[in-house]
């Protein structure tokens, strides 16, 4: 199973989406794609088995993942204080991978129904859901 785990600003999302799927699955096979260099840079810190950054990476790593994870607006085009292209949008919501997408405000984006958790409440929901997805379909 391919992890793709994609976040922009400071990583911090992305790192410890990383570290917590480690945790879970020690030999995960994870790439981390930073929409900036210090969101790519933290999240190989937090041991994902390799890394890269910006536009064209997303679009080539997308289409292989089984699992992409990250804050919800990495599927919305200018999210992210416009770290997130058009083309990265469309590559992550086209992708035939599951999406794991943590709701976070700094995307402007509002899913009804969700509540405001911790980050780190939120993180091992995610995990938690791409561990069931990889139950489900093994």
């Amino acid at each position: 199973m391919k992890f793709l785990v994609i976040d922009g600003q400071g990583g911090r999302m992305g790192s410890m989406l990383v570290k917590k799927l480690l945790e879970a699955l020690p030999q995960a096979d994870i790439t981390a794609i930073g929409t900036n260099s210090i969101a790519t840079s933290a999240m190989l810190r937090a041991g994902a088995g390799r890394g890269a950054t910006g536009e064209n990476p997303v679009s080539r790593a997308a289409p292989e993942a089984d699992v992409i994870l990250g804050p919800i607006g990495i599927v919305a085009a200018h999210a992210i204080m416009g770290e997130v292209t058009p083309a990265m949008a469309e590559a992550v919501s086209g992708s035939r991978a599951k999406k794991v997408l943590v709701p976070v405000n700094n995307c402007d984006i509002r899913v009804a129904g969700t509540r405001d958790l911790k980050l780190s409440e939120s993180i091992d929901l995610a995990v938690s859901d791409a561990l069931d997805i990889l139950k489900h379909d093994s």
